[in-house]
């Protein structure tokens, strides 16, 4: 209970009904939207992978994946996906994608040991991309142009939705503002990075945060990343390191920062080997996926999660995300939620 945010004189502005409509016209036009944005074609995705692949993808490292033996391999253990991260570029290659053109899928996942509060549930939805790139895009700049292509579709859907449903007012910023990890770190060396996230994004509104996953300055890094998909090593702009990043926005009913995706510039086959090293995970280089990439037979490519409870959840003004997704909450929880005028489905 003490993970629960409960903010001031919420009430819900839609009903059932409408909350029920709402989040289909979100999934519908936002899907569409950023798959002509990104030039991404849907396909069809796993639920769950072959255990000891390399495929699932390792979080921060420490969380559990759901396991399960399949009677008709021997019992070979499969894992419900965490994300589906390596398994897009595995598909790129597959399918003989073009640079510039990519990948997008519904991603459905169940994380048992997330802290379960407004924003995080044990059932993990959203749509998982990746588009092939050229060794030229592997900077910056790219990085920068592509966020501000999700973020332009995120507004053209808030846009949609708030003309649909008279009660809701936008509250987005029309541009979405870059800083780096250690600048931010610089701004706020005596705050969390739960606290710096939170002053930043209500100073701008919305905020990329660039270079997640290595060291800081004080020895820390942003935040928790396997050292196999995203690329947090190479060197970019005045030094800094870091072709990753955090799309978050204000949101003013829990009064506190948001992250809508995670994303970035993936490994290459020597980034790879650094952060394998990095973080003591050398034993990885030898699994199927590790050595696909190693033996040059996967492209070059960028691509993230945004995700589809959440994004519903902050357009259509919801407190907590178990307003709009069916899952499993403390019997607690559901009950306060209630009190408070935040039913949870």
């Amino acid at each position: 209970m003490s993970k629960l945010t409960r903010p001031k004189n919420y009430k819900q502005l839609l009903d059932t009904k409408q909350t029920e409509q709402g989040i289909k016209l979100i999934k519908d036009f936002f899907q569409q939207n950023i798959s002509t944005e990104l030039r991404l074609r849907r396909v069809t995705a796993p639920l769950f992978v072959l255990k000891g692949l390399g495929i699932n993808d390792d979080l921060n490292g420490v969380e559990r994946p759901v396991t399960f033996p399949i009677k008709d391999l021997n019992d070979a253990k499969a894992e419900v996906v965490h994300s589906l991260a390596k398994w897009k570029r595995l598909t790129l290659a597959e399918y003989n994608v073009e640079p510039s053109y990519g990948i997008y899928t519904d991603m459905n996942a169940i994380r048992a040991d997330e802290e379960l509060d407004n924003l995080h549930s044990l059932y993990v939805d959203q749509w998982d991309w990746e588009a092939v790139m050229t060794r030229e895009q592997r900077n910056i700049e790219f990085l920068k142009d592509v966020v501000k292509r999700i973020y332009s579709a995120i507004l053209r859907t808030e846009f949609l939705v708030c003309e649909r449903y008279y009660q809701l007012e936008p509250f987005l910023p029309k541009d979405i503002h870059f800083i780096h990890s250690e600048d931010l770190l610089a701004m706020y060396p005596d705050k969390t990075t739960k606290e710096r996230e939170d002053l930043i994004a209500k100073k701008y509104g919305a905020v990329f945060i660039i270079g997640i996953g290595g060291n800081l300055a004080n020895g820390l890094p942003h935040d928790g990343r396997a050292p196999d998909y995203d690329d947090w090593t190479t060197e970019s702009g005045k030094g800094k390191r870091g072709l990753n990043g955090d799309i978050l926005i204000w949101y003013p009913i829990l009064e506190q920062a948001v992250e809508l995706s995670s994303m970035g510039i993936r490994v290459d086959e020597e980034s790879l080997i650094r952060q394998l090293k990095l973080t003591g995970k050398e034993e990885r280089s030898q699994l199927y996926f590790h050595q696909k990439l190693l033996n040059g037979e996967l492209p070059l490519s960028i691509g993230g999660g945004i995700g589809q409870s959440r994004l519903c959840m902050v357009l259509l003004h919801k407190a907590h995300v178990g307003e709009i997704q069916a899952s499993i909450w403390p019997e607690e929880m559901r009950s306060e939620c209630k009190l408070l005028g935040m039913p949870l489905i």
